[in-house]
């Protein structure tokens, strides 16, 4: 069974774990949602890399979702958003979303790659930008530097295949995520000095 041709159905996969990730429904659902953004990730990486190469994508982003819920479930969970907050933040996606439906077709025709390509890394590419940019919790943050490379990994690799690049790419994705739960653990750290 050839997968390239339901390629495209990574899109509403991208787009529906971004979301999970932006609202924010607790660390199961946050681990969860990041889990299987990588698996989208690993999807639209195979359209251009071996499977050998396109795996390493999926291995180091789950494991990156393992720390960062490992982090979070020992420093507890914090007080939930108000529903007006997640209206607002879904509300700004679905914006998003339609600025990059109406950017894809250009970012295609400047880099010459596929539809499913584009979209994908220019969704994930945004919503980690706005996932940043709405957040002051460490390891929100470090989950939209994560998603924002994620997109970057998905249109380098339709650009260049190097594996020298792509470990580098690996390795600064694990750091994040330990950085991540670092600061997530060290206000539990201050009370013990």
């Amino acid at each position: 069974m050839n997968l390239d041709q339901y390629v495209i159905a990574a899109i509403p996969i991208l787009m529906l774990s971004s979301l999970v990730l932006l609202v924010g429904f607790g660390w199961r659902g946050t681990q969860i949602a990041l889990s299987v953004q990588y698996l989208a990730v690993f999807w639209l990486v195979t359209l251009n890399w071996p499977i050998g190469m396109a795996a390493v994508k999926l291995v180091v982003g789950l494991m990156a979702s393992a720390v960062l819920a490992t982090a979070q479930s020992n420093a507890g969970e914090n007080s939930p958003m108000p529903r007006s907050g997640q209206v607002f933040r879904a509300i700004a996606a679905v914006l998003i979303w339609i600025v990059v439906f109406s950017a894809s077709p250009a970012v295609m025709v400047l880099t010459h790659i596929k539809q499913a390509t584009s979209l994908g890394s220019l969704i994930l590419m945004s919503m980690g930008l706005l996932q940043m940019g709405m957040n002051r919790q460490p390891a929100r943050v470090v989950i939209g530097l994560m998603c924002f490379l994620a997109g970057f990994e998905i249109l380098y690799a339709a650009l260049e295949s190097s594996v020298l690049v792509a470990g580098l790419l690996a390795a600064v994705n694990l750091s994040l995520s330990l950085v991540g739960a670092y600061l997530s653990a060290s206000p539990g750290m201050e009370g013990d000095q």
